[in-house]
């Protein structure tokens, strides 16, 4: 499996304008980040996991020429916005795009995309083949997915287990039970919005004591606001088995 990190960064205390803090000044490379997605190469299979603002960007950034499916985390605007674009692989692909979500996530993309949606459609608007998923595991175009539910503050949102590889958005609390779904991964994924408290995201220290807890030999820290610092300085902090991810970081399992 090959991972490409399309964006590690997050709406959540990124500055519209104006902002003038080191990180946002920043010239390395890492410190500039997109909206979070990721895209998995797997069994022959192009799987990207949330499609963002940025969504267009980082799929020409990567030069990802083929996507056999879409799936989303939860239905915040941060994660979907993106969907519109798919249209050029159905263009390109003379297929609709499977995208699978929760029902209550489908059910919001139905209504902030209904031109998709609606019975007269106009040429050219995107295609998908919505697919439902819940907590139970499905197969994803023939790929065997573990969904492991976390909470959002109040929000369930669904992160995933496929293969030795776990990916965790957006969340604040996971239960024991779900702990175990991601006991053994070789490579977990969790945010880490800054090092000060957040209502709905683990910070820097909350995030490193689950991955100490769940002890994979390889985690990366994504949803990274420039709250949390130089990229260069977080890494020099952290366990020798954790790394801050970046936009454009492939990482193979």
């Amino acid at each position: 499996m090959i991972v490409t990190f399309l964006g590690t960064g997050t709406s959540q205390g990124v500055p519209i304008i104006g902002c003038d803090c080191e990180v946002c000044r920043s010239l390395d490379f890492r410190d500039k980040r997109l909206r979070v997605s990721v895209h998995l190469e797997i069994a022959g299979k192009s799987i990207i996991i949330d499609s963002g603002p940025d969504f267009r960007q980082q799929v020409l950034r990567e030069r990802i020429k083929h996507l056999d499916a879409l799936l989303f985390t939860h239905e915040h605007k941060d994660h979907t916005a993106g969907l519109d674009d798919i249209r050029a692989y159905n263009f390109m692909q003379h297929t609709d795009m499977p995208v699978y979500g929760e029902e209550r996530v489908l059910n919001q993309l139905k209504q902030e995309f209904s031109y998709i949606f609606s019975e007269k459609k106009y040429p050219g608007i995107p295609r998908v083949n919505l697919q439902r998923i819940t907590t139970e595991p499905f197969e994803m175009e023939g790929i065997p997915v573990t969904p492991i539910r976390v909470m959002h503050y109040k929000l369930p949102v669904l992160g995933f287990r496929i293969g030795n590889f776990t990916y965790i958005t957006d969340a604040n609390s996971i239960s024991e039970e779900e702990k175990e779904k991601i006991k053994g991964s070789e490579v977990v994924v969790i945010n880490a919005l800054r090092k000060e408290p957040h209502i709905s995201h683990f910070s820097l220290s909350e995030a490193i004591d689950l991955l100490t807890e769940l002890q994979p030999q390889r985690a990366y820290l994504t949803h990274i606001s420039h709250l949390l610092g130089l990229h260069r300085e977080v890494e020099e902090e952290l366990p020798d088995f954790i790394h801050l991810a970046y936009d454009g970081l492939k990482i193979r399992l």
